[in-house]
């Protein structure tokens, strides 16, 4: 795959701790945050869990300066990765200190569940982490500010919702925003109350807003497009009952999407592929890097709830060409068979093959020509039988929202995406590419070089500034993982008593 493109990535892998190593020094003379009362029907920030080490273990002895620095550096710390919203401000002993600061470690550096918390269709998995041999290398050097700035996922996507976490702390420190009242669309030239508060509530999100006046002028127009392409809504400009609904979430339930989408950070593989597809499942999006820059974005549709698309990591190794669809059996009982049942004739008037499996069992297979999986189907190792296909119903990507699918993911412009990632494999050039396609033979082009393909669930991402993009969480994963990470602290806790 070779490709040249002019953007800055925007989830970079950063180079260094150094700058986290500064942005810390400036976290200790920062004042503690404010805690937090969650919205109803979200489980509190709970802090990170206790993960002993086995009681043989010998412990790091820190100087009376080590443990002062130390202590006060995970309270900072703890508040400033998402752990708690008011850590305790008790000086423990030496090893329950080094303790919390083991776990500390693994929390931020791997995150706060357990391999029994996992859902089925969470399937990433952090690395293995022991922090106990660096952090005793930082004792031994005095190095321990260095050593906390290097636990956090090394990526800028990252670092950005830690900004946007304490920016977002600070607007409910202050108060939140008050939920916008309903009535009439409000578009341009609209004036009165309802439009000052539309304003007001605009500019805590968007610094270009100004806070004050009640006239919907060309400028308002532009700060409501805006927000609308943030939280993933059709850019009108007009602040209809979609846009109100956006804007009117508590502050409170934006803190645990950030938080939750951090942790989902921490889950990641310590470098990502600088070459690879990634899909965000929630946003219905697919982005291609070639050397951790972004070259090529299109619109995908996702799996509707109940059908949900799988978090997980693999690697397309083949495309094929004028795809035949062997249906799955779920779908098949869900909804061909009685279609046939009540319409006689609709598979064979839909290209569909009735397969004896062989064992008394019949399935279907979609023939390329009429096929649901169009011209081209990507190709990875998983175990959900999922993968990124072409689609003859191009009017889903004309929505914005894209939850649709059976739980593989239709891309708008798989034509473009084959032929960069055959671009490096010699028999495939795009020319042949397209020939095959219109000739209609099922072929399977293998990569000389297999892409490694991320499927990732992001309802939270920010931009270096801090400026916040939301999705809804339409499988529900974000208040799932509140509640694991929340029953796991509890048993952890329950378990050291």
């Amino acid at each position: 795959m070779t490709m040249t493109h002019r953007t800055p990535p925007p989830f970079h892998r950063r180079g260094s701790h150094a700058t986290r190593y500064v942005a810390l020094a400036a976290l200790l003379a920062a004042s503690p945050a404010i805690a937090q009362n969650a919205p109803p029907g979200i489980a509190p920030p709970m802090p990170s869990p206790i993960i002993q080490a086995a009681p043989s273990t010998p412990l790091p002895q820190l100087s009376p300066a080590q443990a002062s620095a130390l202590a006060l550096m995970l309270r900072k710390d703890i508040v400033a990765q998402g752990l708690a919203d008011d850590p305790s401000s008790d000086q423990p002993d030496n090893d329950r200190l080094v303790r919390a600061a083991l776990d500390h470690a693994h929390a931020v550096h791997a995150g706060r569940l357990a391999e029994t918390d996992f859902d089925r269709d969470w399937a990433m998995r952090p690395a293995a982490y022991d922090p106990l041999p660096a952090f005793k290398d930082a004792v031994e050097h005095d190095r321990l500010a260095a050593w906390i700035a290097s636990l956090p996922p090394p990526y800028a996507g990252y670092d950005a919702l830690v900004t946007a976490l304490a920016r977002y702390r600070t607007i409910a420190a202050a108060g939140g925003w008050e939920a916008l009242s309903a009535g009439p669309d409000l578009t341009i030239g609209n004036t009165g109350a309802r439009v000052a508060a539309l304003r007001q509530r605009l500019a805590l999100e968007d610094t270009q807003v100004a806070p004050t006046g009640d006239r919907f002028d060309a400028a308002l127009v532009d700060a409501v497009r805006r927000a609308q392409r943030r939280y993933g809504l059709n850019p009108t400009g007009i602040a209809a009952a979609q846009t109100l609904a956006a804007l009117n979430v508590p502050v409170d339930a934006r803190l645990r999407q950030i938080k939750a989408n951090m942790e989902r950070w921490r889950w990641l593989p310590a470098e990502l592929e600088k070459n690879r597809v990634q899909v965000n499942i929630a946003a219905a999006v697919l982005t291609l890097f070639d050397g951790d820059v972004p070259v090529m974005s299109m619109k995908a549709v996702t799996g509707r709830p109940g059908d949900e698309t799988p978090m997980l990591t693999s690697q397309i190794h083949s495309i094929v060409l004028n795809p035949p669809w062997n249906v799955p059996s779920t779908i098949a009982t869900r909804e061909l068979w009685p279609k046939e049942k009540a319409h006689p004739g609709y598979l064979a008037q839909h290209g569909f093959r009735v397969i004896d499996t062989g064992d008394g069992g019949k399935r279907l297979q979609q023939a390329s020509d009429h096929s649901a999986l169009g011209k081209y189907k990507f190709d990875f190792a998983n175990p959900f039988a999922v993968y990124l296909h072409d689609t003859p119903a191009q009017s889903g990507f004309a929505r914005f929202d894209r939850l649709a699918s059976h739980g593989c993911v239709r891309l708008e412009k798989p034509g473009d995406l084959a032929k960069r990632l055959l671009d490096g494999t010699p028999e495939w050039s795009a020319d042949a590419v397209d020939a095959t396609v219109e000739a209609g033979k099922t072929v399977r082009a293998k990569l000389a070089a297999p892409v490694a393909v991320y499927l990732l669930y992001w309802t939270a991402f920010a931009n270096a500034d801090g400026q916040v993009s939301f999705r809804t969480d339409p499988y529900g994963w974000d208040g799932t993982l509140a509640t694991k990470i929340a029953a796991r602290s509890a048993r952890q806790a329950l378990a050291v008593r």
